[in-house]
């Protein structure tokens, strides 16, 4: 009789998490679509940010290549589909992803004037369940979930307030925020209460291999760091979102959650001996696999410098991450490791390689000596690493990949092919930022530039808030010459300029064309 009830109480809690009451997207102001055109690339390349990289025309080649790829990827609903925005899709499947998606909006985001990629979430939005519950894949067709081996396994990286806030930092326009804000409130209370597990010691978040996106990746516990960490993320994001919508007091709350998440993801899940965070069991027990997963605790603020800095040590180790194409999802040191990726087991992604290369730029010197490199500098060798790779794929197959082998200068195994997809993240996002050093402040009309290369480098027509601008440095005969830079804009903005990363120089730019000498 007491295994029945046991039993009884299970299923009723496991129905309740995906209970359909048919009240679908209750949280989400846009209840119909709107017709709107779809954007040919050929007819708009003009209209793009136009990279200028003297010695590297290869990396040129591939963001175009990532871009004209991109734009067979932007869709209208299909007849009879519930969904109420047009959208970017992955395109290998006749559904729409969550994690997929996400990344891919943190490169388009820089074509938003042409296709504003950030309403592609509203399709997500709309079918959110009555209890907060949004599936990880939905069907283009029907809005249905699609379910491949189980509801536990449906719930992706809860991404949705980072990609909103990232879009905001170059679009400059939060009007989204207010729609939004309600939608992710109902999913994170959704998230906590059916993503932590009863009577751990931990108290953190759990997922599963394919419910973390990271399909076949060895990882296993009760509190999961990458989950952990995004949770962190979610509220974070959460936080600025309400103050700047005015709900100040939500914010809080936001902060001080991160905070307390934060404090429990350092207790349990941080190895000072490794330097490096690990899944836990149902004890606090960690399980000693060294994954991506572990990078996570930088982007969301958990790792203070000294963790950075030891988990700096295994992203720069040739023993494990540090590889021909950095970085694989499973360090080459563990015994799991397959060097032609097999998808999660050492496959080169372009979702985890942006979170590493986003979380080093929260730091800046490692270390105390003026002397010594910056986690900016290695972001930017590391990215360009990536792109030699994915460029000399390019150069064999003639196209651009879901995966990559960390060793063998190859495709990943399996791997779709004109996957942009997130792949177009590292020849069109972090080329911009972590390549030309741009980072756009749309909101405040401010663009920060850290220059650091000696070849004429810059960029053509950026938009970032109501601010259209070409910003072009002039070939430097070394690094300690000074940097000329000529400016084109159409509205005043601040661009704040570092060179080598020495002292911030702010410079109020006036429209028209003007030229600065910077040290």
């Amino acid at each position: 009789m007491k295994i029945l009830v046991i039993l009884l109480v299970s299923f009723s809690i496991t129905f309740s998490q995906y209970e359909d009451t048919g009240k679908r997207g209750i949280y989400f102001s846009k209840k119909t679509y709107s017709e709107a055109s779809i954007p040919a690339f050929k007819e708009n390349r003009a209209k793009l940010p136009s990279p200028i990289l003297e010695n590297n025309p290869d990396y040129v080649e591939l963001y175009w290549k990532a871009w004209s790829l991109a734009f067979d990827h932007f869709k209208h609903p299909p007849q009879g589909s519930p969904f109420v925005s047009n959208y970017i899709d992955e395109g290998f499947s006749p559904s729409i992803f969550q994690w997929d998606t996400i990344f891919m909006l943190m490169f388009a985001r820089y074509g938003h004037s042409i296709f504003p990629a950030i309403q592609s979430l509203d399709n997500f939005y709309c079918r959110q369940y009555e209890n907060g519950y949004i599936c990880r894949e939905i069907q283009e067709a029907s809005g249905k979930d699609y379910v491949f081996i189980g509801r536990e396994h449906t719930i992706n990286p809860p991404l949705f307030a980072w990609a909103e806030v990232e879009s905001y930092k170059v679009t400059g326009d939060k009007s989204r925020f207010e729609a939004v804000v309600p939608v992710i409130k109902k999913y994170a209370e959704w998230l906590e209460k059916y993503r932590r597990k009863e009577n751990t010691k931990h108290n953190l978040f759990w997922n599963t291999g394919l419910g973390s996106g990271m399909d076949n990746i060895p990882l296993q516990g009760s509190g999961w760091a990458d989950m952990s960490s995004q949770m962190v993320l979610m509220y974070r994001n959460l936080a600025f979102m309400c103050h700047e919508i005015s709900q100040n007091d939500e914010a809080t709350k936001f902060e001080k959650h991160a905070d307390e998440i934060s404090e429990r993801i350092n207790q349990f899940m941080w190895n000072e001996e490794d330097g490096f965070y690990y899944n836990v069991d149902d004890n606090g027990i960690q399980q000693r696999v060294k994954t991506v997963a572990g990078f996570w605790p930088m982007l969301a603020g958990v790792a203070n410098q000294h963790q950075a800095e030891r988990l700096l040590i295994h992203l720069q180790d040739p023993k494990s991450f540090w590889r021909t194409i950095p970085f694989p999802s499973l360090a080459a040191n563990e015994k799991e490791y397959r060097s032609d990726g097999t998808y999660w087991v050492g496959g080169v992604w372009a979702s985890t390689n942006v979170m590493i290369i986003k979380g080093l730029d929260q730091f800046e010197k490692i270390g105390d000596s003026p002397t010594n490199h910056t986690f900016t500098e290695f972001a930017t060798e590391a990215t360009e690493k990536y792109l030699d790779g994915l460029y000399k794929v390019y150069q064999k197959t003639g196209t651009l990949w879901e995966n990559y082998s960390p060793d063998l200068m190859m495709r990943g195994s399996p791997s779709q092919s004109n996957f942009v997809g997130w792949t177009g993240c590292g020849p069109i996002e972090l080329l911009i930022e972590n390549v030309i050093g741009l980072h756009p402040d749309g909101a405040h009309n401010i663009l920060k530039w850290n220059i650091a290369r000696i070849d004429r480098h810059g960029i053509e027509q950026l938009k970032f808030g109501d601010v259209t601008v070409t910003v072009i440095c002039q070939k430097r005969e070394s690094v300690v010459n000074p940097a000329e830079v000529h400016v084109i804009t159409n509205k005043p903005f601040t661009l704040i300029v570092s060179v080598n990363g020495r002292e911030k120089k702010e410079l109020h730019i006036q429209p028209g064309s003007q030229k600065f000498t910077v040290q």
